[in-house]
């Protein structure tokens, strides 16, 4: 018997799925309050009744912990769910703002209005939540959705487009999956708007493909997050919550991990050891053996991670770790000190469980270090210092800041999670994500009464003085002048 073959997504496939899902886009079923709201009770419900499957897939693809998979994806994604179920009234209800003395009399709202058919190109490190999320937001916002999950987590993919059909509206929202065919067939496609994360190489390449159909992009990259550490602090704190933010978080597989610690050369021995401790106290003895800490995700990461290990003049720079077990996928938390600055532990993102420590003679000295570098995804400092706080926050640039703590700006719906520079474009999160995915639709309301002959031709002394005396404010003459009781001041018709 012949082998069945698969035939590949690609990019005629590509613009029919468009062209069906413009056409019920244009149909306007997905602009109803009602709409949106049952597509997200939809994806709550199936967060709440396949949660086990979600953590098996999650166990399968990376070894997340179970913990660790109910923290930062189940959870985020049900409160995501929650805020726009209870906000979304809120945020379509369109924005009165005031109107300008040359529209008088006028009326002016903001009316958020859906783009149309958006494509979200979601992670490997979180991939649910960084699924699912946008795909709140664009579904808040009126649109049709196609989402493309990684392929280098397949268990979460497959699963993801097993589950989105059972539950949401499929004549609205797809899921297509696949690796680069599939996703170079998609992005040929004209979309209102692509959110992709990832790498800045590859959203270099999604920026290319958008700019062709003049596509607006939201492109959540990365970068070297760094994380100051001043003396004054309280040091057990601190550390915990520097390695919740590293090796608790998908083993620094995440962009807001801490790439780097800078920390003045006096202070660096006490935080080593309390690293050391700490550590220890999480992961045991032997972390390559803990239960509590994912594995790289594949073996071109490990390799990858591997290269920066084994660069030349680094391995002497190891104070703690530094196992790593290819067959496993299991490279053991490493902290090294002091790094050439050139290497590519401290020129590339490391996304991975190595974390350099830098030292400098002052807290401020490692300010200049962060500036020396691309604008990161996320900044953190460590102070009891009010001005070095102020300082932190008005001379450094950041997607975002956490001040004695790490990652936990994350979990805020108020606030927006985006980059700045190299480490993205554009944000999202709670209203953040409905305002990605919408138009702010101007629109200005007049009546047929007040009209004001001014503005017409043929033009006037009389009428420019008037014009002139509104625009400027200046009620009186205005008056005055309409009234003939004052007589226009010199002006120019024409140069």
């Amino acid at each position: 018997m012949a082998e069945e073959k698969t035939e590949l997504f690609n990019a005629n496939e590509a613009a029919l799925l468009v062209k069906e899902l413009r056409g019920h886009f244009n149909s306007g079923k997905t602009k109803s309050y009602e709409w949106r709201i049952a597509q997200l009770k939809a994806i709550s419900k199936m967060i709440n009744e396949r949660e086990k499957e979600i953590i098996e897939a999650l166990e399968k693809d990376i070894s997340k912990p179970e913990t660790e998979a109910f923290v930062s994806e189940i959870s985020l994604m049900k409160s995501s769910c929650q805020f726009a179920l209870k906000q979304l009234k809120k945020w379509m209800k369109p924005e009165q703002v005031k109107s300008s003395i040359l529209a008088f009399p006028s009326a002016a709202e903001i009316v958020s209005e859906p783009l149309g058919v958006v494509l979200i190109i979601s992670a490997w490190n979180y991939p649910f939540m960084l699924s699912i999320d946008p795909v709140i937001g664009a579904i808040a916002a009126g649109n049709a959705v196609v989402l493309k999950p990684s392929e280098i987590t397949p268990a979460s993919s497959k699963l993801l487009a097993n589950l989105l059909p059972q539950y949401v509206d499929e004549t609205a929202i797809r899921v297509v999956e696949g690796a680069i065919p599939e996703t170079t067939a998609l992005l040929e496609q004209k979309w209102d708007k692509i959110l992709y994360t990832g790498n800045s190489r590859v959203g270099r390449i999604i920026m290319a493909a958008a700019a062709k159909h003049l596509t607006p992009v939201v492109l959540e990259l990365g970068g070297k997050c760094p994380a100051v550490v001043d003396s004054d602090v309280d040091l057990q704190v601190a550390v915990r919550r520097l390695l919740a933010g590293k090796w608790a978080c998908n083993n620094g597989q995440t962009c807001i991990s801490v790439d780097y610690i800078i920390t003045t050369k006096d202070f660096a021995p006490k935080l080593i050891d309390a690293l050391g401790s700490e550590l220890e106290r999480f992961f045991g003895k032997d972390p390559m053996h803990s239960k509590d800490i994912s594995r790289i995700v594949n073996l071109n990461h490990f390799r990858r991670l591997t290269k920066l290990l084994n660069e030349d003049g680094i391995s002497t720079k190891i104070i703690l770790g530094g196992q790593a077990d290819e067959e496993h996928l299991k490279i053991a938390p490493t902290i090294l000190l002091d790094v050439p600055e050139d290497s590519l532990l401290m020129t590339e993102e490391i996304f991975g469980p190595l974390l350099p420590i830098v030292t400098v003679n002052t807290v401020e000295d490692g300010f200049d270090l962060i500036l020396s570098k691309p604008k990161p995804l996320a900044a953190y400092l460590f102070t009891n210092d009010e001005k070095l706080k102020k300082k932190f926050i008005d001379d450094i640039s950041a997607g975002a800041m956490t001040i004695n703590d790490t990652i936990l700006h994350f979990t805020v719906p108020n606030l927006p999670f985006g980059g700045v520079g190299e480490s993205g474009i554009g944000s999202y999160h709670g209203k953040f994500s409905f305002d990605t995915f919408s138009h702010k639709k101007a629109v200005l309301y007049r009546h047929f009464f007040g009209d004001a002959t001014a503005r017409y031709p043929p033009y006037t002394t009389k009428n420019l003085s008037m014009l002139k005396s509104l625009t400027s404010g200046n009620m009186i003459r205005f008056i005055l002048t309409a009234t003939g009781l004052s007589k226009p001041r010199n002006v120019h018709l024409s140069a």
